[in-house]
């Protein structure tokens, strides 16, 4: 099955709908000053907190607190930029069907709901469960769910417009960069490094665009650190 098609049900839910080539507003993090924050015990920015916020699927979570949870989690001792569901093998199948079983639900929500414990933002699994929740007739949870992606996803907008490597949208894995195709219904043609950016292009004429840029400075910073502690 085409992950594409997990999108309808966010659209289903109320989900946001806006294009790309929409003049948005947008700050790049401050990644200095969110470091900062998130480890203070006494800050509403408290990593640990928020966090759990985040895992309860808090509603109430405003974008600014999500900015400090998906920025934040670069200086989070777990994070890595190479991050790989551990169900991912067990889900492929799932994936690839043509149509999914209502006796697999259970199993599906099991093995999302625990790739998601152990990478809070697993976009891909996410938008995978919030849809087997709809087809499952739990719609308080697909809420929750999709309402959990939004923030995540709403987060990245908030980063950048893509238009060139300055303003580039910040991702944690180059997975988002996907999952930020698959959303606005995107396809590239080629993926190039372009100074501290992922450039992703289009094929020429076909949208309003000719490509996007994703600021991966933190992503190169955590590979370098994971190469010299080898």
């Amino acid at each position: 099955m085409n992950q594409k098609k997990f999108l309808v049900v966010f659209f289903l839910l109320g989900f946001f709908a806006r294009s790309f080539s929409q003049e948005v507003a947008f700050k790049a993090p401050d990644y200095q000053a969110i470091k900062n924050e998130i480890l203070k015990k006494d800050s509403k920015f408290n990593y640990k907190k928020q966090l759990q916020r985040l895992q309860d699927s808090d509603t109430t979570l405003t974008n600014e607190e999500y900015r400090y949870l998906y920025f934040g989690y670069f200086f989070q001792p777990e994070y890595s930029p190479y991050s790989v569901s551990p169900d991912e093998e067990a889900l492929s199948k799932y994936y690839r069907s043509e149509t999914i079983e209502a006796k697999d639900y259970p199993e599906i929500i099991r093995l999302a709901t625990h790739s998601i414990s152990k990478d809070p933002f697993d976009l891909r699994q996410m938008n995978f469960l919030a849809y087997i929740y709809h087809l499952s007739g739990d719609e308080v949870m697909a809420k929750k769910t999709s309402a959990k992606f939004q923030g995540i996803f709403e987060a990245i907008l908030s980063s950048g417009d893509g238009k060139s490597c300055e303003t580039g949208f910040h991702v944690l894995t180059v997975g988002h960069e996907y999952v930020f195709l698959n959303v606005f219904e995107l396809q590239s043609v080629s993926q190039s490094l372009i100074d501290h950016c992922d450039y992703l292009k289009f094929e020429k004429g076909k949208y309003k665009i000719e490509g996007i840029y994703f600021d991966i400075t933190q992503m190169q910073k955590k590979e370098m650190e994971i190469i010299s502690d080898k």
